[in-house]
């Protein structure tokens, strides 16, 4: 079954230079210029992955890709840019893009990261379906409902993003485990390179801010100095 991909990209050449090579490589491709068209189709269409330029006419990406995960629209996203800054490529991966490549790339590259994420989207489904899991997840005064995407303290309502919830999520199907700043980056992002780690601290920060009676002194996300992050195990 060939997968669906989706390309939002302005540069006409880039974009059917990219078209070509997925299609090459037995890919399902579609392609629009123009952010607002392209956030359109994403909302209305089912692909296996997003292809997209960070900036676009009518619609910037991290617009595009902050308005699909506040849906709850989970498709990988792939973000192009011209920019190479720390802070963009910080932004891109915070507003919910799964991995970033900054221009000028090669075409190799990015169809192995192309590959790379529908890996990890095929088994993440594929260890969803094999391992039954509770529709919700109690902690304490935590509740998480999985399939709802919803997270309470005390019955009352949170506000999360998509990787706040993310991150949370993985680490409460995994209480007392240590993982490394690295280990959550491929985990959850499904980005284990060098120079990121700090977006990790960041969603850290704001989830336990959220999550936290006393951000301080958590306790449900705790500091493993040296190592990394852990989700407790005490209820």
């Amino acid at each position: 079954m060939s997968r669906s991909i989706l390309i939002v990209e302005d540069d006409q050449d880039i974009a059917e230079l990219v078209a070509l090579h997925l299609r090459d490589e037995g890919y399902g491709v579609e392609l629009t210029h123009d952010g607002s068209e392209g956030l359109a189709m994403a909302q209305k269409g089912v692909y296996d992955l997003i292809v997209l330029d960070l900036m676009l006419p009518g619609t910037d990406g991290l617009t595009i890709c902050r308005k699909l995960r506040g849906e709850n629209n989970m498709v990988p996203i792939l973000m192009l840019t011209a920019k190479s800054s720390e802070l963009d490529r910080v932004l891109g991966l915070e507003m919910g893009a799964d991995d970033y490549l900054t221009k000028p790339f090669s075409i190799r590259e990015l169809v192995a990261r192309v590959k790379a994420q529908l890996r990890r989207s095929d088994a993440l489904s594929a260890s969803s379906d094999s391992t039954p899991q509770s529709k919700t997840i109690d902690a304490g005064d935590l509740t998480i409902d999985i399939e709802k995407r919803h997270v309470s303290i005390k019955g009352k309502p949170l506000e999360l993003t998509a990787k706040e919830f993310d991150l949370l999520l993985y680490f409460a199907n995994n209480p007392g485990r240590v993982y490394s700043r690295t280990q959550l980056l491929d985990q959850v992002w499904g980005y284990g390179h060098e120079g990121y780690e700090h977006t990790v601290n960041s969603h850290i920060n704001r989830l336990r801010s959220k999550v936290e009676e006393d951000p301080a002194k958590p306790h449900y996300v705790l500091t493993v100095w040296g190592v990394g992050y852990k989700f407790t195990e005490t209820p």
